[in-house]
């Protein structure tokens, strides 16, 4: 019991460790374009889960293979 508490103790140090605050200057970063996700990469992301899940064969330029995962 007094190993558990020891570790627990041990994991909540480190997630307060890495918590941090963001500098007035870091925050103008935060809104850069480059952070933006747009519309074009979005439908691109979403599709890849498509084809690699469900496995359909088509004009989208990506691997055709069974829905099991494999390649």
């Amino acid at each position: 019991m007094n190993i558990t508490r020891s570790l627990l103790a041990v994991l909540v140090c480190l997630s307060l460790a890495s918590c941090m605050t963001v500098k007035e200057y870091q925050k103008s970063r935060i809104n850069d374009s480059e952070m933006e996700l747009s519309a074009r990469k979005a439908e691109k992301f979403e599709t890849g889960f498509y084809l690699y899940r469900e496995g359909p064969s088509g004009a989208n330029g990506g691997k055709s293979s069974g829905g099991c995962g494999c390649n």
